[in-house]
């Protein structure tokens, strides 16, 4: 047995609309099928590869994703997880598209790499990191 690559993340969140929006208005990935789970939920895309999971918690009624998926402890930020990365393109749009909605992000070098960073927080605390090859 043996890895072959990452599948996709989730996020369990109470803010299922404003999560979809980052993941899928700020960051571009596109809204694809999902299975009919027991819980409110959106599959976001990369090409043909859904490649962000977003859970949706109701705090009146989670019982279908307890069921499902069980109880998590924790809940803010990305807990013992540091972060999730992408790779990208266009780092000069993704900036002023950044800045022209205002979002607080971070932008570094790879020491001895060619790579440029940019990191932001999504809606739930989750650190996003945007790889851009230079």
């Amino acid at each position: 047995m043996s890895i072959s690559r990452l599948d996709h993340i989730s996020v369990r969140t109470q803010d299922l609309a404003a999560t979809h929006a980052f993941y899928a208005d700020v960051l571009g990935l596109t809204v694809g099928p999902r299975p009919d789970f027991p819980f409110p939920g959106v599959w976001l895309y990369q090409d043909k590869q859904a490649v962000v999971h977003v859970i949706g918690v109701d705090p009146n009624d989670s019982s279908g994703l307890m069921d499902y998926l069980g109880t998590r402890s924790g809940g803010e930020g990305s807990g013992n997880f540091d972060h999730v990365a992408f790779l990208c393109s266009d780092l000069d749009g993704m900036r002023k598209k950044f800045q022209a909605r205002k979002l607080e992000f971070r932008e570094r070098k790879v020491p001895n790499m060619a790579l440029d960073q940019i990191f932001l927080t999504d809606p739930n605390g989750i650190t996003v990191e945007l790889n851009f090859p230079a």
